[in-house]
């Protein structure tokens, strides 16, 4: 089984979310969404194991890193969310919480954010990888390059249903320890806290609005990002692709990132709100406080999640494309 789905990738026409498409029946339509292309020679070959794992590795560096470094950000955004009378916009958001807990108190959850994104990275940018060779592996050469996209759309969503069983119960802590004043301070500390008091059920009670949330989320990340970077090589980089230095081309792939991060933060917002809200009030349903915030407040903290989102889209794809490229 193994051996033949490694014989599908090596005769994909996708070779990787970053990579132009290899279509021997129309060589001129080589795949427009692709970012850093490596050179000749390539430290492994395409659908090894050595490929997926290192595509795998990509994904922990890039999301594990980039969502730890704007834990600051994430916390006050969090609390903007769930209790907007005392937190009232990103500014001030930042006064209150270093006015009661310090300029450390601005890094609580960052061990359950680096961990829990790790976890989400690896699934989502590694099995993003298996999945759309498998899926495109169904289809005839022509009808691959064709419905790209749809193959895009398709591997994102499945590969992100497995990130998130991974993330959902780190991010239940971390939102517990940035929301919740005296409840803990450190992961260590939360999660016995959690496991006694509700049980690991209390873990996975904000999974299906996490899906809602993400799913969304990545097929927007992969979608609009391999469209982007088209339109960019297109109509504003003013020479090839293959002419540009690899220097460049992570330029324009860090741009890319960038505007698919802000359509990403848009569609998935009002379900990090209820997220939010879930992982704070543990009486708390879905339709509870949809009722109560209404439509307007689940966009709350949406400023500050775009110009989030963005910069860590924006990085990420950066920092998996360097990886892909340069090890």
């Amino acid at each position: 089984m193994f051996s033949s789905l490694l014989e599908t990738a090596r005769n994909s026409p996708f070779r990787g979310p970053l990579t132009g498409a290899q279509c021997e029946a129309a060589p001129s339509q080589a795949m427009a969404a692709s970012s850093a292309v490596p050179p000749s020679g390539d430290s492994c070959e395409f659908g090894s194991s050595k490929y997926f794992a290192l595509c795998g590795l990509g994904g922990i560096l890039s999301c594990g890193i980039t969502h730890t470094a704007v834990v600051p950000l994430d916390l006050v955004k969090c609390r903007l969310q769930v209790d907007p009378d005392k937190y009232k916009n990103v500014v001030n958001g930042f006064k209150v919480s270093v006015r009661e807990e310090g300029m450390r108190g601005l890094a609580k959850g960052w061990a359950p954010t680096f961990i829990g994104y790790s976890l989400q990275g690896l699934c989502k940018f590694g099995l993003y990888e298996v999945f759309k060779v498998g899926y495109s592996g169904m289809l005839d050469e022509e009808a691959a390059y064709s419905y790209r996209t749809f193959v895009y759309l398709a591997a994102s969503a499945s590969a992100e249903f497995f990130a998130d069983i991974a993330l959902s119960p780190l991010e239940a802590a971390k939102v517990r320890i940035q929301t919740m004043p005296g409840f803990a301070t450190t992961l260590r500390e939360a999660w016995p806290k959690m496991v006694q008091n509700e049980g690991f059920g209390t873990f996975y009670k904000g999974l299906v609005p996490l899906w809602g949330r993400q799913i969304p989320y990545t097929m927007m990340k992969f979608a609009c990002f391999e469209k982007t970077l088209e339109i960019l090589y297109k109509y504003v980089v003013p020479k090839p692709r293959e002419q540009c230095t690899k220097g460049e081309q992570l330029v324009v792939t860090f741009a890319a990132g960038y505007i698919a991060g802000v359509f990403c933060a848009i569609v998935s917002h009002p379900a990090d709100t209820v997220v939010s809200k879930l992982n704070q009030d543990k009486t708390a349903t879905v339709g509870s406080i949809v009722g109560k915030l209404g439509w307007a407040g689940v966009w709350k903290g949406l400023g500050p999640r775009i110009i989030m989102i963005g910069t860590l889209t924006a990085l990420q794809w950066f920092i998996y494309d360097a990886v892909k490229v340069c090890i």
